[in-house]
């Protein structure tokens, strides 16, 4: 039998944080080729350590994309983030660029050729998810950690010189009756200027906390934790060595959902790792969406090389109004979860996922341009008329 009273705790890390950081660069490469040339194929990891860039992986691209550019679009990943610090700076630091050419013997086993359609990037399981815990039909906890560090970054790109780009946050909600009631805890930790006191950090955050949280949320005064070490000046790649890819809990549902293990940031969409868990999350959100149940979690597995998903399953964790089994069969006639189904359907040939680097590839609002197109909701007509 589930538990219905509990505590539940998710973290959010910062645009600025060493990893995403990391992110950020390999996202905006992935976007320079794909603007270059939307079929182009990348994979593409990025390590920052002290006033040092180092860029690895495969491309492929019908319109060449040289090491300077790459460089380039580092540095520019790096300005906009906001470093200019003695042991990090975007116009300073070194970059070194080992980017090489695809494995010609994967590319045989993505590319459709004769009667053979595109195949999957690669072998593995992704997860979707969705819930009715906040507005954007995501886990309250991380949609909230999230919100907080947006916040603060949004003060600081505004001109708070208090505040620097390297932050943390860690939200713990009460669930009482299975939904989230109140905070009990919330833990931020932000890069700030020399000279500030750990109180004077703390007047800093509170204000966009309070502006998160739910009226009548806000934990006790001694479970808010600001900078619990006293002080954070040295942050970002200079305090601490950050890579491509580790903060796919952070990326995702902060812990609420399975994940598959494959990270997003650095590949282009013919890698299911990043365009099935898009998909993946696209559907379990419209099944919620079309009132078909309160959570829903789906499985999809591929093998590399292979165009159709070896499997779909679907969890609606005892809230469904209709069988799981319908709801598979519905998914299927609805949408071509094959790789180039899922990229033609949610348009994912497009340079828009340097944004999706910070602050959570789910729960944000689709935009204009093809940016989060798996947030949208054109599915909830289809899914219900397909389970009738």
């Amino acid at each position: 039998m589930a538990r219905s009273n509990y505590l539940f705790t998710s973290e959010s890390v910062s645009e600025g944080h060493p990893d995403k950081v990391c992110d950020r660069i390999s996202d905006s490469i992935v976007d320079l080729f794909l603007g270059a040339d939307p079929q182009a194929r990348v994979a593409l990891e990025t390590l920052t350590t002290t006033n040092l860039i180092v860029l690895a992986g495969e491309v492929r691209s019908a319109t060449p994309i040289h090491h300077e550019q790459m460089v380039e679009a580092a540095r520019s990943a790096v300005k906009d983030i906001g470093y200019e610090q003695d042991g990090f700076h975007w116009r300073h630091a070194e970059v070194i660029c080992r980017v090489h050419e695809q494995s010609a013997d994967i590319a045989q086993g993505v590319d459709a050729a004769g009667n053979k359609d595109e195949g999957a990037g690669d072998q593995g399981i992704m997860f979707g998810y969705a819930c009715r815990e906040s507005d954007a039909l995501m886990p309250a906890p991380i949609i909230l950690s999230h919100r907080i560090l947006k916040s603060l970054a949004t003060d600081r790109h505004g001109g708070n010189k208090n505040l620097g780009p390297d932050a943390k946050s860690q939200v713990t909600l009460a669930y009482e009756n299975g939904k989230p009631v109140r905070a009990t805890s919330v833990v931020v930790s932000t890069q700030h200027a020399d000279g500030l006191s750990q109180e004077e950090v703390r007047e800093i955050v509170r204000p966009h906390v309070l502006k998160v949280l739910p009226d009548g949320w806000m934990c006790p005064e001694a479970e808010f934790y600001v900078n619990p070490t006293g002080k954070f000046v040295i942050g970002g790649p200079d305090g601490d060595a950050g890579l491509t890819g580790r903060k796919i809990i952070v990326d995702t549902y902060g812990g609420a959902a399975p994940h598959g293990g494959g990270a997003f940031s650095g590949k282009d969409p013919t890698k299911v790792d990043r365009s099935a868990a898009y998909a993946a999350r696209y559907v379990a959100k419209n099944v919620v969406a079309a009132g078909l149940s309160e959570r829903c979690t789906i499985q999809v597995a591929y093998a590399i090389g292979v165009s159709k998903p070896l499997a779909l399953y679907v969890n609606l964790h005892g809230t469904g109004e209709v069988d799981e089994a319908r709801i598979e069969k519905a998914i299927m006639e609805v949408m071509d979860l094959s790789p180039r189904g899922i990229r033609e359907h949610l348009k994912l040939n497009r340079p828009i996922y340097a944004r999706t680097a910070a602050y959570g590839h789910f729960g944000r609002e689709p935009e204009a341009d093809g940016g989060f197109s798996w947030e949208k909701l054109d599915l909830v007509d289809a899914l219900k008329s397909a389970v009738r």
